[in-house]
């Protein structure tokens, strides 16, 4: 037995004790307070690490359990740390989104750490030669253009190329609840979105891993020798508080569950926030009388707005209507389909809007199917 399939066997063996739970848990979300992250499922991965010289994938968010962190309990079961690779935010996950990360020494455990923001985004055969396995483990937010699935993707690729397998711990996905938005198109494919998914692809990190595997997303068509290690007691239908920031602007549960459709605003010269107490949780534009507080929104909502909300949107471009620079050229990469700015300007409802998306989410809804681990 494969240790991929020894993974997915725990899993469903779960799933299957808990069928009425998801059921019941599909009429309303509830909050997924009792969900074991891949990471402190130790007993699972450590045996493929011992004696092995291991890189690990991992920032900020990259936290057992019991508060500890990945590196520093790896480090207490004596296996051998040779390299940290992190993603945009960098390892300890304090810099702005865009900005360039350096590559350096954690300091406290001296474990070199190698940037895979800005230039350097895949790791490279001469970062990987001293390495026999891969570990990967950061929190996902369930949103394409969310960067940490970029970043696994080419992690997945660089170790296909260099023949080394990967394991990736897997984390709940706090917007696991619901599948929405335009599929990008392939000649939008960029580092905020490199797959033909929805916006919000309802997926756990580690079945997104699973996708990308299977679908042969990976350049040259390569296979990579991947291992999952499930969640135990997820329910996909749940609000997952995180336990810890996944990036400096999303500091609360409020900010991740509305990111999804505030993060539009980000191709537009509409504030979401950034740079005060309260991002992706309020919006301001000088068209609008006020900056708009979404707070009490996510707490009245959560239970019946599983959707990309587009009203925002559409409503402050209406107010905007003058203002011909509303949209900058990042918002066809951000959204990856060409013509949602048309539609938004040409005055097309929400729901005329949304039902242009409806058949590329059912044919992704069958390939999704084929991933599903919870």
């Amino acid at each position: 037995m494969t240790r991929k399939i020894l993974a997915l066997f725990l899993s469903l063996l779960y799933i299957s004790l808990n069928i009425k739970a998801q059921d019941e848990a599909a009429l309303q979300l509830l909050e997924a307070k009792d969900a074991v992250t891949g990471a402190s499922r130790m007993e699972l991965y450590l045996p493929y690490l011992q004696n092995k010289a291991v890189a690990v994938v991992a920032n900020q968010s990259s936290i057992m359990d019991n508060g500890t962190h990945l590196i520093d309990t790896l480090l207490t079961y004596n296996i051998n740390v040779v390299k940290i690779f992190t993603p945009e935010h960098g390892f300890r996950g304090t810099a702005e989104a865009g900005t360039y990360v350096n590559s350096g020494v954690d300091e406290k455990t001296g474990i070199p750490i190698v940037s895979l923001y800005g230039k350097n985004k895949k790791p490279t055969a001469e970062q990987l030669h001293n390495v026999d396995v891969l570990l990967f483990d950061l929190q996902d937010v369930g949103c394409r253009f969310y960067t940490y699935i970029s970043t696994m993707t080419y992690v997945m690729e660089a170790a296909a190329e260099s023949n080394l397998p990967v394991i990736v711990l897997d984390r709940p996905n706090p917007n696991g609840f619901y599948v929405d938005g335009p599929v990008l198109e392939p000649e939008n494919s960029s580092f905020v979105g490199l797959h033909p998914v929805p916006i919000v692809y309802g997926l756990t990190i580690g079945e997104y891993a699973l996708m990308v595997n299977g679908e042969k997303w990976l350049g040259d068509g390569l296979e990579c020798d991947l291992t999952i290690v499930p969640l135990g007691n997820y329910i996909r239908n749940a609000i997952y508080k995180l336990p810890v920031r996944p990036s400096p602007n999303l500091p609360n549960w409020e900010a991740v569950y509305l990111y999804p459709s505030l993060c539009l605003f980000e191709g537009t010269d509409v504030s979401v926030g950034r740079g005060t107490k309260f991002p992706f949780q309020i919006y301001a534009h000088p068209a609008l009388a006020d900056t708009v507080n979404l707070v009490e929104y996510a707490h009245r909502y959560r239970n019946n707005e599983q959707k990309l909300n587009l009203s925002w949107i559409l409503d402050t471009r209406v107010k905007a209507s003058e203002d011909e620079k509303f949209f900058n050229n990042y918002f066809i990469k951000l959204v990856g389909v060409a013509d949602l700015k048309q539609k938004i300007n040409s005055g097309l409802s929400e729901d005329e809007i949304r039902s242009s998306w409806q058949a590329g989410i059912d044919n992704y809804l069958k390939i999704r199917e084929k991933y599903l681990i919870y």
